[in-house]
């Protein structure tokens, strides 16, 4: 049972008057949760479970394919950022301090959801942190604080071993457990190589549980060039001969943007036969995965904020349209066919990581919306205009 009040959320029938992808305007008209018809705007007045879009840019709900619900201090006074600047060194930081911050908790968690909501995201696969000294209850933080929504806004956990798989006796068998909950379609891993040190056996461990429960896996690589290389070799092996296809993601990933074309072209190409996905953060300072490498060898991939304001980094603010205006400013994308793709890949293209074949405005997908006062995907992309209106399987949830 949720410890968190409910949403207050409104069904409607319709939303008027709107330019899907910035086409011309047309009446989205929907039922049960889902788009039932795209027509011409009628000319009757708008009714009362209607809602008039002012001809305003018509967008899919935006796919957060990487975030973590679990670990936000926002609501909190400010938190200095400490611990060493390593993966193993923030780690450590955070398991020193997230009890003293009440972290993990539904309260911090709904925090977090509210501010992706605002920012026009109605889908969100959440990696919670599954370890030795939190166990699941960042797990039941997050179940509460998304069902507040109810059936509103899709949120699905990854069960995602921050602290290392195999160097702590117990992980497996708390992702074992987590593997078994509703709410929890994947299990992920770190850096098998550096934080293990036996890439094989994490690898081995974690792609083994997933056959065994029939949940998906999803992997944090940060591990550079050829030993990240190594690792996605190592998961493409374990999932043509587990029968994972379609189940496996690589987060981050930065090996592949570091490799030398033709490395990197080999490698792609077995991902992508292999149906292993990615995702990025869009990370500064770091050379962005290539899009067009990425869509050629057929690998989907999508973005996410990963952590905001937690115990890592002080930075993020729930936009993951904003994630991607920062994925092309950095990969130097300016062209219009780069920039819609970008935006697709934020909304309509991503729904690969909540299970969604179809995630659009057509008649027969999820009503999940959102309203922006810009001329086309380009121009919302580049201009980040504030969300007008957000619904989310047929329910507004934000309206600014």
């Amino acid at each position: 049972m949720s410890s968190t009040p409910p949403i207050p959320t409104l069904d409607v029938t319709a939303i008027r008057r709107v330019r899907p992808w910035g086409g011309e305007p047309v009446d989205i008209a929907l039922a049960d949760g889902r788009i039932t018809a795209v027509t011409a705007p009628a000319t009757y007045p708008v009714g009362a479970r209607e809602f008039d879009g002012r001809n305003l840019l018509a967008l899919p709900g935006l796919v957060n394919a990487h975030a973590h619900l679990d670990k936000s201090w926002w609501g909190l006074p400010w938190q200095s950022s400490g611990g060493e600047p390593t993966t193993e060194g923030r780690i450590r930081h955070e398991r020193a301090e997230r009890d003293a911050l009440g972290i993990p908790s539904a309260e911090r968690a709904a925090r977090v959801l509210k501010e992706l909501v605002r920012h026009g995201t109605t889908a969100i696969r959440s990696h919670v942190d599954v370890d030795t000294g939190v166990g699941l209850r960042g797990i039941h933080a997050v179940e509460d604080a998304a069902g507040a929504y109810g059936e509103a806004l899709d949120v699905q956990i990854v069960a995602f071993p921050q602290d290392g798989v195999l160097r702590r006796p117990g992980v497996l068998d708390l992702l074992r457990e987590a593997a078994g909950r509703d709410s929890v379609r994947w299990i992920g891993g770190l850096d098998p190589a550096t934080i293990d040190r036996d890439p094989v056996g994490q690898i081995d461990a974690v792609l083994g549980l997933a056959a065994e429960t029939g949940v998906g896996v999803d992997i944090h690589l940060h591990d550079p060039a050829e030993l990240g290389a190594f690792q996605i070799e190592l998961v493409v092996e374990r999932v043509e001969r587990l029968g994972l296809q379609r189940r496996v993601n690589i987060a981050h990933g930065f090996a592949v943007a570091q490799l030398e074309p033709a490395r990197r072209r080999d490698l792609l190409s077995a991902m992508g036969a292999a149906g292993v996905t990615m995702t990025t953060v869009a990370p500064l300072r770091l050379p962005q995965l290539p899009l067009g490498e990425l869509e050629e060898a057929g690998i989907d991939f999508g973005f996410g904020t990963d952590g905001i304001r937690d115990l890592w980094s002080p930075y993020g603010t729930g936009d993951t349209l904003g994630i991607a205006w920062q994925y092309a400013r950095a990969g130097g994308l300016v062209r219009d066919d780069d920039l819609l793709r970008v935006v697709q890949r934020a909304t309509s293209a991503a729904g690969w990581a909540v299970g969604r074949e179809v995630h659009d405005l057509v008649a027969g997908a999820r009503a999940d919306i959102v309203l922006l006062d810009a001329e086309n995907a380009m121009d919302a992309l580049v201009r980040q205009p504030e969300r007008a209106l957000v619904v989310g399987g047929g329910r507004v949830l934000h309206v600014a």
